[in-house]
C-alpha cells in the first residue's frame, strides 16, 4: 500500500507537475481558462515584460473618447459662463473726413490716431463683400465662426516657436479688431476661439462683415474700407466697381505684399503680385457662385490705384481749415467737442480751394518778393492774416491762417489781439448816416450826417465834446490828434477824408455821434461785442478794437450787400452714418438801410479809386471798395475791401512766436518801406488775390447810393454863425431847406441831398418809415424825426467775451492815436 501509494503519490506527484507543467505552458500559449480581469487592468495582467505596460486599444479608445467628453464639457462650461466683451473703444474711434465746398475730400483728421471711417453694411457694395468673403471664407454663411484646423495649425505653430498665426475666419478676425488686442499669444488665441463661438452663435452675419470691413487694415494707414476706399481710388466705398472690389480683397492678405506703389523686392514684384491675387479673387468669386462668368469675362483691366496720398496731411493751410470748422461746429451745434474727437462725422465746409491755394499764393508771392529776413533783421517775425467771405451768404470762402499750421500754430484768421486801425473808420460813418450827430444844446435832438459834411482835418487839433467843451482824459488832459504825417488838411469833407485817412475828422465824428453809436453799428455790421470793445475811448473810432480778419470781412460784406448782414460761417452741414446731425440756415438780418450802406460804399470807393488804396485796383476795371488801415508805432497794417461779390481782408504784423512774452513789433524799415501802411503790402496782397478770385466772374457795379442826410459841419466849420435853436413845431408848414454849403474841397461823385433835420416831408421822399433809405436800425423808430429813439439794434451778432471769429482770448483796447 505505501508502495503503492508512494507509487501512486509520486505518479500524481508527476502527473500533477506535468501537468501544470503542461497547463503552465498551455496557459502561456493562450491555453486554459484566463484568470480575472480587472476594471482598470493596466499594468495588464497575463502579460509580462514590457507588454504588460502597452495599454490595448480598447484602453487607448476610451482614454481618447473621456478626454474628448472632458474638453467638450470645459468647452461647453467655458462656453457658458464666457460673455462677449465690451467693444474696445480704439476700434471705434474714427478720423472725421472734411470735405471742400464742391464736394471734393479736403482732408482726414481729428479723432483717434489710426486713419478709420466706419460705415454700415448698407454703404458696402455687394461686391466689395462677395470678394472679401470668397477670398477669406467662402462658407462665412454657414459656418460656425470658428475654423478648428485653423486654429489647431495656430496653436501649432506658436507651441513649437514657429511663425504666428491668426484666426482664419471672418468671425475670428471680427473678433480680434473689435474685442481683443493684437497679441500672438496662445491666452490671446483660447480666449478668441471662445468669444468667436459666442458671436457666431449671438451676432448677425451681416453685422459681422460689416465689422470686419471696417476694421481691418489696408494698408497706406488706412483702417476699414472707408478710408482704404479713399485711399486707393478717392472715393467713398460705395462707389467701387467690382474690379476694384477683388482689388481691395488682396489688400487684406498683407497690404504692404499688394500695393503696387511699395518696393517690398525688386521692382514691379509688387504689382505682379497684386495682379495675380486681383484675378485669383475674380476666378475665385466665379467658382464659390458669387459673380456670374460673363461677368467675370468682361473684367480685363487691373485697376491701378492712384499714387499714395497723404490723407491727414494738415500742413499750409489745412490745419487752420480744420480747426475754423472744429470750432465752428462745436459753438453752432449740439456736437460736443468730446463727440467731435471720437471721429465719425462727415464735414461739409464752405471753403474753395482754389481761392484758399489763391490766397496763400498771394502772401507768398509778396512775401518772397519783399520780405528778406536774412538781409533785414527787422523783417523777421512778420506775419500775415487774411479771409475771404462770400457777401451774399456769409460763406468763409478762404481764410490765410499763417505759413504752416504745423509750424505757426495761431491762426492768424481768427482772433489775434491785432488792432484794425482805420479799417474801422466806415463804422463811425455809417452810424453818423444812421443815428446822426447830437445837437451841442439838446443832445436827444439829432442829425444824420452827408457824405459832404464838413470837418476840420487839421492836424492836433483838440479834442471836443459833443457840446463843443474840451474833452479830457482821466488825469485832465486835453487830447490833440494827430494825422498820419502830421499833416493839415483843413475843411475837408467826409468823403475826402475817408479817401486819404485823415484822423481827425473822424475822432470827432465820433464823439460827436456818440462812441456808443459807433460801437453799436460796428456790431450791427458784424463786429463782436467783445472785450477790445470795451473800452470806448475817443480812439476807439480811429481802430483800437481788434477784430479777426473773418469778422472785419464778414463786417464789410454787409456794406457791400446794402445793408443785410449775414454771420461769416465755415460749415456748411455735418453728417454720421448717413443722417444729417447739422445743416447750416441762413439768417439774414438787416445791419443798415440800403441808404446808408450804399453811401459808405461809394465813399469807400473813392478811397480805391483815388484815395490811399489805388494799389488795390483791379485791372479788369471791376468796381472796388476798401479802406487802408495803420496803427501806432507802426505795429500793424490792414487792408479791407470788397466787390460786390466778394469781401475780402488782408493784415500785416510782427510778432515772435516763441518769445515767453509775445508782444506786438514795429514795422518800421520792413520789406524795406520805410513805415508799413495798408496801403502797401496789404493792398497788394488784397489786389492780387481778389484778382484771381474774381476771374470769370460777372462784372457786378454796386448801386447808386439814394440820397442821404444832411451837410452837417464839424466845430469852427459852419459858413455862417449858429442860430439860436428852437424847439420846431409840431404842425408847422413846410419851410424851406436849408441852404447848402459847398465846401472847399472838391466836389463828390455823387451828390447828396440835403434835408433840414425837421423838413419831415424830405425825408419822407427818400425814405420809408422803417429804415428805408434814410432809416435807422430796425426798430429805430421813424425815418429821422426830429428826435429819433433808435430801438434795440437788431444787425450785431452778440458773441460773448472772446472776440475771435467763433472764439480765442480777449485782448484789452489800448489807447493811441491811429491814421
Amino acid at each position: 500500500m505505501a508502495s503503492g501509494s508512494g507509487q501512486g503519490g509520486r505518479g500524481g506527484g508527476r502527473r500533477t507537475g506535468g501537468g501544470g507543467g503542461e497547463g503552465g505552458r498551455g496557459r502561456g500559449r493562450g491555453a486554459g481558462k484566463p484568470g480575472k480581469k480587472r476594471f482598470i487592468d493596466y499594468p495588464r495582467s497575463g502579460k509580462i515584460g514590457w507588454r504588460r505596460f502597452v495599454p490595448s486599444w480598447k484602453q487607448v479608445l476610451t482614454t481618447c473618447i473621456g478626454f474628448m467628453a472632458l474638453v467638450v464639457g470645459a468647452a461647453g462650461l467655458a462656453l457658458a459662463y464666457v460673455d462677449i466683451p465690451d467693444v474696445q473703444k480704439a476700434s471705434q474711434l474714427q478720423k472725421n473726413v472734411y470735405y471742400w465746398s464742391n464736394g471734393k475730400p479736403m482732408v482726414v483728421a481729428g479723432g483717434g490716431e489710426l486713419n478709420r471711417q466706419i460705415v454700415p453694411i448698407t454703404s458696402i457694395p455687394k461686391t466689395m463683400q462677395d470678394a472679401v468673403i470668397s477670398a477669406e471664407n467662402a462658407s462665412f454663411y454657414k459656418d460656425s465662426g470658428v475654423d478648428p484646423m485653423g486654429i489647431a495649425r495656430a496653436v501649432f505653430n506658436m507651441a513649437k516657436g514657429g511663425e504666428t498665426q491668426s484666426g482664419s475666419t471672418i468671425t475670428q478676425q471680427y473678433v480680434k479688431n473689435t474685442y481683443l488686442d493684437q497679441s500672438q499669444t496662445l491666452k490671446r488665441k483660447i480666449t478668441e476661439l471662445f468669444i468667436s463661438v459666442k458671436v457666431g452663435i449671438k451676432v448677425k452675419k451681416d453685422t459681422i462683415l460689416a465689422g470686419y470691413l471696417n476694421t481691418a487694415y489696408y494698408g497706406r494707414g488706412a483702417y476699414g474700407i472707408q478710408a482704404a476706399s479713399r485711399a486707393y481710388f478717392g472715393k467713398d466705398c460705395d462707389k467701387l466697381t467690382p474690379s476694384e472690389s477683388a482689388f481691395m480683397a488682396a489688400l487684406l492678405n498683407g497690404p504692404n505684399l499688394y500695393d503696387p506703389y511699395i518696393s517690398t523686392e525688386a521692382k514691379g514684384a509688387n504689382l505682379k503680385r497684386a495682379e495675380a491675387r486681383w484675378k485669383w479673387t475674380l476666378d475665385r468669386e466665379v467658382e464659390v457662385g458669387r459673380m456670374n462668368k460673363s461677368d467675370r469675362d468682361q473684367i480685363k483691366e487691373f485697376p491701378m490705384p492712384r499714387k499714395p496720398k497723404k490723407a491727414m496731411d494738415l500742413r499750409g493751410q489745412k490745419g487752420y481749415l480744420v480747426d475754423l470748422a472744429n470750432n465752428y461746429i462745436t459753438a453752432n451745434t449740439k456736437i460736443t467737442d468730446s463727440q467731435l474727437k471720437m471721429g465719425g462725422y462727415e464735414i461739409h465746409t464752405t471753403f474753395d480751394e482754389k481761392k484758399v491755394n489763391e490766397l496763400a499764393e498771394s502772401v507768398d508771392k509778396v512775401t518772397k518778393e519783399h520780405i528778406k529776413p536774412d538781409k533785414r533783421e527787422v523783417d523777421k517775425y512778420v506775419q500775415f492774416g487774411g479771409a475771404s467771405v462770400d457777401t451774399k451768404s456769409g460763406k468763409i470762402v478762404a481764410i490765410y491762417g499763417g505759413k504752416d499750421a504745423t509750424q505757426h500754430y495761431t491762426n492768424n484768421a481768427d482772433y489775434t489781439g491785432v488792432q484794425v486801425g482805420s479799417t474801422f473808420k466806415p463804422f463811425v460813418l455809417a452810424a453818423a448816416m444812421t443815428d446822426g450827430v447830437r445837437d451841442p444844446h439838446n443832445p436827444e435832438r439829432r442829425t444824420r450826417v452827408s457824405p459832404n459834411s464838413i470837418y476840420n482835418g487839421d492836424n492836433k487839433l483838440k479834442l471836443l465834446n459833443y457840446d463843443g467843451t474840451v474833452w479830457h482824459d482821466k488825469d485832465g488832459k486835453e487830447w490833440h490828434q494827430a494825422n498820419d504825417g502830421n499833416e493839415d488838411r483843413g475843411k475837408i469833407t467826409l468823403r475826402t477824408a475817408m479817401q486819404f485817412s485823415v484822423n481827425t475828422p473822424f475822432i470827432q465824428l465820433g464823439m460827436d455821434v456818440g462812441r456808443d453809436k459807433v460801437k453799436e453799428a460796428s456790431i450791427a455790421a458784424g463786429l463782436r461785442d467783445d472785450q477790445s470793445m470795451a473800452k470806448t475811448t475817443p480812439t476807439f473810432s480811429l481802430g483800437t478794437s481788434a477784430p479777426s480778419a473773418i469778422r472785419l470781412a464778414g463786417a464789410y460784406a454787409t456794406f457791400a450787400s446794402s445793408g443785410q448782414q449775414n454771420d461769416p460761417y465755415s460749415v456748411e452741414s455735418v453728417e454720421k452714418d448717413g443722417k444729417t446731425e447739422y445743416e447750416h440756415t441762413a439768417k439774414p438780418k438787416t445791419g443798415f438801410s440800403a441808404a446808408v450802406a450804399d453811401n459808405v460804399t461809394d465813399v469807400l470807393k473813392t478811397v480805391v479809386e483815388k484815395g490811399t488804396g489805388t494799389a488795390a485796383k483791379l485791372p479788369d476795371g471791376r468796381e472796388a471798395a476798401g479802406k487802408t488801415g495803420t496803427t501806432d508805432d507802426n505795429k500793424s497794417a490792414w487792408f479791407a475791401g470788397y466787390t460786390k461779390q466778394l469781401a475780402t481782408t488782408i493784415g500785416m504784423w510782427r510778432v515772435d512766436d516763441q518769445a515767453k512774452q509775445q508782444q506786438f513789433l514795429k514795422m518800421y524799415g520792413v520789406g524795406g518801406e520805410e513805415k508799413i501802411h495798408g496801403a502797401s503790402f496789404p493792398a497788394r496782397i488784397w489786389a492780387e488775390y481778389m484778382t484771381q478770385a474774381m476771374k470769370g466772374q460777372k462784372l457786378e457795379a454796386f448801386p447808386d447810393p439814394a440820397p442821404i442826410g444832411q451837410t452837417v459841419y464839424g466845430d469852427g466849420m459852419s459858413p455862417s454863425p449858429k442860430p439860436t435853436p428852437s424847439a420846431p413845431a409840431p404842425t408847422s408848414p413846410k419851410p424851406t431847406p436849408s441852404k447848402t454849403v459847398k465846401p472847399s474841397e472838391p466836389a463828390s461823385p455823387t451828390p447828396t441831398q440835403t434835408c433840414a433835420d425837421w423838413d419831415i416831408e424830405c425825408r419822407h421822399n427818400g425814405g420809408t418809415s422803417n429804415g428805408g433809405q434814410t432809416g435807422g436800425r430796425p426798430g429805430g423808430g421813424d425815418t429821422g424825426g426830429v428826435t429819433p429813439t433808435p430801438g434795440p439794434n437788431t444787425g450785431g451778432t452778440g458773441g460773448g467775451d472772446d472776440g475771435g471769429f467763433i472764439g480765442g482770448p480777449a485782448g484789452g483796447a489800448s489807447g493811441g492815436r491811429r491814421d
